[in-house]
């Protein structure tokens, strides 16, 4: 399901350009409180999955999996994992930004943790776009404007190159525990950011192009390494 999308939807609320709009092949997974919001905006769920702490009831759908309230996974990652058995390794995680501080940084460990799964994850909403890289090179396109920022999760992330943003870096490691990547910025022109080694959040100002943004954010040259 290469070219399929599955999205998963959390409790937070979502601007009307995030709205989703799957196509026939795409999979929707309602996370908990999610459920409420794809009801907001006429988007149906194929699966609801959560422990309705937030929600407060389980709700009338076919299918429904009731988490219990004491899990190692949120609902969102047990809502990811649906996807990855299902085959999906293309996510886009809606609704998972703001609120409580440590449910928007479980959801971008979450994007991390996709990549060592041999998938990709886009989380959007509250105004930025996020995504992990992992050893690859990524491009965006000409015109993008506003802020960009990059930030190694763990450990270092080696190898980072950045061409055509504002602060350009080659070959430097970042590490965890010194924020250099912020508030970087776009210049209009296609920009490329690369890691060689570890994962890279990737972090920019939504600027309403989200859902025409996303085929490019798929497009990505895996970085051979030495001996492999």
């Amino acid at each position: 399901m290469e070219r399929s999308i599955c999205y998963v939807v959390g409790a937070m609320p979502l601007s009307w350009s995030l709205c989703p709009h799957p196509g026939a092949q795409d999979f929707v997974i309602a996370a908990d409180k999610g459920y409420e919001a794809l009801e907001a905006y006429g988007v149906p769920p194929d699966l609801v999955v959560g422990d309705f702490d937030s929600l407060g009831r389980r709700p009338s759908h076919p299918n429904v999996i009731q988490l219990p309230s004491a899990k190692d996974d949120t609902d969102m990652v047990y809502a990811l994992r649906e996807g990855l058995d299902r085959g999906f390794r293309r996510f886009v995680l809606l609704g998972g930004v703001g609120g409580r501080l440590e449910h928007t940084l479980a959801n971008l460990q979450a994007l991390s943790w996709l990549t060592t799964q041999g998938a990709r994850g886009v989380l959007a909403g509250e105004g930025t776009v996020a995504t992990v890289l992992r050893d690859e090179t990524m491009t965006f396109p000409a015109g993008l404007t506003g802020f960009w920022s990059a930030f190694c999760l763990s450990g270092t992330a080696e190898g980072v190159t950045l061409r055509n943003l504002k602060f350009e870096l080659t070959d430097h490691t970042i590490s965890a525990d010194f924020p250099l990547g912020v508030s970087n910025e776009f210049l209009e022109q296609p920009a490329q950011v690369s890691v060689r080694r570890g994962a890279l959040l990737a972090m920019w100002r939504e600027q309403g192009d989200f859902y025409r943004l996303l085929p490019q954010l798929w497009n990505r040259e895996p970085i051979q390494h030495e001996g492999e």
